[in-house]
């Protein structure tokens, strides 16, 4: 049974010429003035955000907590750090720890809020790898980067034993794409630890989640899909305020498919949880920008990366850290109209 049947999407705005009744975005610098009203049974309408449930209007507005050392109240840059021979995009270049080291480094140096460390490859037709596997592709390079550096580090993995081990190497955060569906012993391994997670949507397992999917309607069915995870979660002992979420652009989607996540992507603010995107460089990027190699995707990833910061994203997890940067300073600076000098 679905426990909703409205969905209230902020239709956020941006700049210093605010009207009274605008509503602060999540503690941020974004805010709203209009609600979209979302239906599985009616077309969508627009109503006032003051028109707006009180219950929905305190999940929009309250300021995130941190999670993980990350201030929610801005947008957070995760540098992908893939220590596999076979992720679509940097497969087997840093699969060495000490390559995998020395990138994360650099990525910290050119401005990485925190490194997110893999050792499975979730793409599509990806292979299983085995817990003993996966761990000991990253608790190495965790344990290292967590004596090199004081950055946060999310372990990427759906596995509870792999996260109990990188969690006891030094890692601050649990990403798991499956959201405590694959293996829902790692919701037990996360609350004892104490540890904040990212809870991911996506829809079957990488060897054929591209095959055929199908949705009622993508975008609420990813919404209720994270309702129910994020209880889940609480339910298990984690609390509400160390959960952030992902709607998984590309896991289980066609492109249209992504489009209209992305087109509708402050829906997920509602939940009162940090959203994250995950869009790097990935296959709808190179479809619809015409770039067949996933490392010439720069452009496209950085079009993706304003386009979710224009939402009120308060994470994005990118391969490019330096130039992602770069281009939201900007983004950032024409949007408020001032430049603040900050490394």
């Amino acid at each position: 049974m679905r426990k909703l049947n409205l969905y209230h999407r902020p239709l956020i705005q941006q700049g210093c010429s605010r009207p009274d009744s605008a509503v602060i975005l999540a503690g941020g610098p974004l805010w709203f003035t209009h609600v979209e009203v979302l239906s599985r049974e009616a077309a969508p309408q627009i109503i006032a955000a003051s028109d707006a449930p009180q219950e929905i209007l305190d999940r929009l507005s309250v300021l995130r907590p941190n999670i993980a050392g990350l201030n929610t109240g801005q947008v957070n840059l995760m540098g992908i750090l893939n220590v596999t021979p076979d992720s679509f995009s940097d497969g087997g270049k840093f699969e060495r720890p000490d390559a995998a080291i020395k990138h994360a480094l650099e990525m910290m140096d050119a401005g990485a809020d925190i490194l997110d460390v893999g050792g499975e490859s979730t793409r599509p037709g990806a292979a299983y790898v085995t817990p003993e596997e996966e761990i000991a592709r990253t608790v190495p390079v965790i344990s290292a980067l967590r004596q090199a550096c004081a950055v946060p580090i999310s372990i990427d993995t759906r596995k509870a034993d792999v996260a109990a081990a990188a969690l006891a190497a030094g890692a601050t955060l649990v990403n798991d794409v499956y959201a405590f569906t694959h293996d829902p012993d790692l919701a037990r391994v996360t609350a004892a630890a104490g540890a904040p997670v990212c809870l991911m949507h996506a829809q079957g397992d990488p060897e054929v989640m591209q095959d055929n999917p199908d949705y009622a309607d993508v975008l609420l069915d990813v919404y209720d899909f994270l309702d129910e995870r994020i209880e889940a979660a609480v339910s298990a002992g984690i609390a509400r305020n160390q959960i952030m979420i992902d709607p998984g652009i590309g896991f289980g989607k066609t492109v249209d498919h992504n489009l209209q996540i992305m087109n509708r992507i402050s829906l997920f603010h509602s939940l009162g949880c940090p959203i994250l995107l995950g869009a790097s460089r990935k296959r709808f990027i190179g479809t619809i920008g015409n770039e067949p190699e996933a490392n010439e995707r720069l452009g496209g990833s950085i079009a993706v990366a304003l386009a979710g910061a224009a939402q009120g994203v308060q994470i994005i997890r990118v391969h490019d850290i330096k130039q992602t940067k770069q281009a939201l300073a900007l983004w950032q600076a024409m949007s408020s109209g001032e430049y603040r000098d900050v490394p």
